[in-house]
């Protein structure tokens, strides 16, 4: 298992997104208050990654897609990014 390392707003992104559906654009920012532009940077971050899937398929997103735009973590990531989440809260 490849080990991945996530930065803070990475780990607040993944945790308000979850793992269990999508949820839109808007929840994650409410949920993580991180700004639009700096939330936006770390979604892209993920998509490219593929860490993160968006629903419509996006490889990049713009504040304004990102509201309306839904986002789950890809199913071939999810053990590594638990186990990424769980080793940074200890």
């Amino acid at each position: 298992m490849r080990r991945i390392k996530l930065s803070g707003r990475e780990r607040a992104a993944l945790k308000a997104i979850g793992f269990a559906e999508a949820i839109p654009g808007e929840q994650i920012r409410e949920h993580t208050q991180i700004q639009p532009e700096d939330l936006v940077d770390v979604l892209n971050g993920l998509l490219a990654a593929g860490h993160v899937e968006s629903r419509p398929y996006r490889e990049q997103i713009t504040a304004t897609e990102m509201l309306a735009t839904e986002f789950e973590v890809n199913p071939s990531y999810v053990h590594e990014l638990r186990a990424a989440l769980h080793t940074s809260c200890v």
